[in-house]
Formats: C-alpha cells, sequence, structure tokens
C-alpha cells in the first residue's frame, strides 16, 4: 500500500536544532508544509552531502512556508555531536530528529530491518499531515534539494487550484493542465 494520501501515524521524538534539544511530534508538522528527508547515518559520506545541499535550499523552503526535517536511527545526542564536530554538518539549522526507537523510519516505511538503519527516503508532508510526495534511493545515490523545492512548489500549486495538475518539469507560472474529456489522448 502507497504512503501517498495518508496521514503521518503518531510519533514522539528528541530533534537537535540551532543548539537545543526539542521535541518533534506529528501533531508538529499541523499548520505547515514540511518535508522529512531519512538518511542512514550520522558521520558517513554521501548523508552529509545531502543534508549540507538541502540546507542551501532552506531558505527558499522557509519562503515556500516548508519546515525540513532530517531523521536517522541515531540519537539526537548523536547528531549534536556529529553538528559540532563537522564543518559541514555545523551549518545545519533545521531539526535533525533522532530515531533510535526506529520508530519513524518503521511508520515512513524506509527502515532497512537487516541494519537498523534508514534508506534514504524524502517525503512531502501537506499542512494537514498528509503524505503528498514519496521519493526513495538506494544507499550510494544522493539526492538534489533543488529538485525538492520544485516538486513543493508543485504541491502546493496544485492543493491551491483544485482541478489542475502539473505536467512533466512544471516550473512555477508556467502551464498546468485541467484534466477533461476533452484532454484524452490529445497530449
Amino acid at each position: 500500500m502507497s504512503l501517498i494520501g495518508s496521514e503521518v501515524k503518531p510519533f514522539n521524538a528528541k530533534a537537535y536544532k540551532n543548539g537545543e534539544f526539542i521535541d518533534v511530534t506529528n501533531e508538529s508538522l499541523k499548520g505547515q508544509w514540511s518535508v522529512f528527508c531519512f538518511y542512514p547515518a550520522d558521520f558517513t559520506f554521501v548523508c552529509p552531502t545531502e543534508l549540507e545541499d538541502l540546507q542551501n535550499e532552506y531558505a527558499s523552503l522557509k519562503e515556500l512556508g516548508v519546515e525540513v526535517y532530517s531523521v536517522s536511527t541515531d540519537t539526537h545526542f548523536t547528531h549534536k555531536g556529529w553538528h559540532d564536530s563537522s564543518a559541514t554538518i555545523g551549518k545545519i539549522t533545521y531539526a535533525m530528529i533522532g530515531d533510535p526507537s526506529q520508530t519513524i523510519s518503521r511508520n515512513f516505511e524506509v527502515l532497512n530491518e537487516e541494519e537498523g538503519l534508514a534508506d534514504r527516503g524524502t517525503f512531502i508532508i501537506d499542512p494537514d499531515g498528509i503524505i503528498q510526495t514519496v521519493e526513495i534511493n538506494a544507499g550510494g545515490i544522493g539526492r538534489d534539494a533543488s529538485v525538492l523545492v520544485n516538486k513543493i512548489k508543485a504541491a502546493q500549486y496544485v492543493r491551491n487550484n483544485p482541478g489542475e495538475v502539473c505536467p512533466a518539469k512544471w516550473q512555477e507560472g508556467s502551464e498546468t493542465l485541467k484534466p477533461s474529456l476533452d484532454l484524452v489522448g490529445k497530449i
């Protein structure tokens, strides 16, 4: 069963953000757009490049009303240690959620049970707590946060314009489609 269109399952976790430990729950997501970016582990190789790239797009995401959460099965203490010891991770200002119980990773169906680590999963969640997009990558394939920004713009457009859809490679301000019987077979 797909997670698209499903509500985020209940969770309660600790995160490291801007020098503090904070609580994050599924209820924290309500009322805003959210991105959950799962990654395998702190102190690794591809992960810091992805998290830095996400930080580089964080201001653009905030302008769109989006909050970002990175998640791994490490603890919030480990996130702080990584943040304090890595110049790359030290730049991060979004919340880094610890999921040592693996509850969140399991809820989002990205837990590699054999390794006890999360796969590379990206989820866009709407202000109602409903999952709108899911992207899962193999461990060696990093993600591009600029693509994420465009997906969020499309998801927000579709939400705000019922009856319209965004075609492939849609960019903000470009033409959308209005599905109807008249369009069948003409695209």
